[in-house]
């Protein structure tokens, strides 16, 4: 019989990215034509670092996950404490103290009354599992509501329910038959508030409506007023429709506050949170609901029980990296730093809104997303895309663009020195591409 450990010993002496290409199939990647891919060997703060030493900055948070940066030595050190303590253990019929004291945290942080923590693996599940409660509430109620409400150009996933609720686009065109009905609406503004509101008032049989509060994340950057949304909520509650916060990627301070739907008078029913959760340390996903929510699944028939769970439910190591987490957040000085960027992404937004280049520029929060003018539509598949991404990784810097957007999504300790080295590479960019 081969010695596995053999080959392995062997395959480590060639280039890791080669290795890479022999047994690795990546994300949102068409691997027939793909670049190599940058082996990174560690990271520190705001930097990661590749097999050759270079550095480079983390402008987008590994996928907005990384609010604190890298390797945090305080998480680090919870992690390891608990790794010594208790790993794993089933989260049916037993519990533990990391996922009791977090929920514990976690529920009076967010905006309205939230009762219960229901957990899962990752932002996808969370928004599943909000689905889910939505629709079999209104069952276990006698009363079934099947249609579902959410924005045109959303992405809230990439699991089925998770998709269905989403914008269809590239991401869905390959399961488009396979995929619920779904009502979707434009983002709310001045010009068709009314008439929202009066499409939501006589949705009879609508049984939620899914939102990513104040930016749609994926679909491009997309940014609208809190106050055309909080008239959305109230219109939903005065017809009896539920209402589910996608925050996962707003969520712990992106937006300016530590949730965006502080910023509104009227709060969900629900809250889908993930990435910024455990600091980007490790996969976790929380949905919260209200103890009405909650109380609609208490009952004698067991059939009524919300029958969804994972294997990795309430993993303790997790929930002990979401505790560390939620210290660092709440110190004065990552407020200070969320304030601090947020000044500076603002002052950059002044300097380059009327380049020629930039068709529009818009900010929330910590968030600066450009669109590049390209003469045509924004597109997801913009061969700009490739060109930006690569001109940004040889200056050293990690920029994602979204077809011919391109944002900035840093981890709250970011420099400002750091930011005013992507912005000259931004402006730079301008005027060469």
């Amino acid at each position: 019989m081969p010695d596995p450990s053999n080959n392995q010993n062997l395959d480590a002496k060639a280039n890791l990215a080669d290795r890479d290409h022999k047994v690795i199939w990546h994300p949102y990647t068409q691997m027939k034509n793909a670049l190599p891919h940058i082996p990174i060997i560690r990271g520190e703060g705001a930097y990661i670092f590749d097999e050759n030493g270079k550095k480079y900055i983390d402008a987008v948070s590994s996928w907005w996950v990384n609010i604190h940066g890298h390797s945090h030595p305080y998480i680090a050190e919870k992690v390891a404490e608990q790794l010594t303590t208790l790993e794993h253990v089933i989260f049916a019929g037993f519990t533990h103290e990391p996922a009791v004291l977090l929920a514990e945290r976690l529920l009076p942080l967010l905006p309205g009354k939230q009762d219960k923590v229901f957990y899962t693996d990752n932002g996808s599940t969370a928004v599943e599992v909000a689905l889910k409660m939505c629709l079999q509430y209104w069952d276990n109620l006698g009363k079934p509501k099947t249609k579902i409400l959410a924005f045109k150009n959303a992405y809230h996933g990439d699991t089925f329910g998770a998709m269905s609720v989403s914008g269809r686009s590239i991401f869905t065109d390959a399961f488009n038959s396979l995929l619920f009905d779904v009502e979707f609406i434009d983002l709310p503004n001045q010009e068709n508030i009314d008439q929202l509101i009066n499409f939501i008032s006589n949705s009879t049989e609508t049984a939620c409506f899914i939102f990513e509060p104040l930016i749609l994340g994926s679909g491009g950057m997309l940014m609208y007023e809190a106050e055309y949304l909080d008239q959305l909520l109230l219109a939903c509650k005065e017809a009896n429709i539920l209402t589910i916060a996608d925050e996962v990627m707003t969520g712990f301070g992106r937006t300016g506050t530590y949730f965006a739907c502080e910023k509104l008078i009227n709060k969900p029913d629900i809250f889908c949170l993930s990435k910024g959760l455990t600091g980007g340390t490790m996969p976790l996903g929380v949905t919260t609901c209200t103890n009405e929510i909650y109380n609609a699944f208490l009952s004698d028939d067991k059939l009524k029980t919300l029958y969804h769970g994972h294997s990795f439910t309430a993993n303790p190591i997790a929930c002990v990296a979401s505790l560390a987490s939620l210290d660092i957040l709440l110190r004065s000085e990552t407020l200070q730093n969320i304030k601090r960027v947020e000044a500076k992404h603002a002052a950059f937004l002044a300097e380059i809104q009327s380049h020629s280049k930039v068709k529009t520029v818009r900010q929330t929060g910590t968030i600066i997303a450009i669109e590049w003018e390209t003469g045509n539509e924004t597109s997801y598949l913009s061969n700009l895309r490739n060109i930006l991404y690569a001109y940004f990784l040889d200056k050293g810097i990690i920029l994602r663009p979204l077809g011919n957007i391109i944002y900035i999504l840093p981890p709250y300790i970011i420099s400002n020195e750091d930011l005013d080295y992507i912005y000259d590479a931004i402006k730079s960019a301008l005027e060469e591409i």
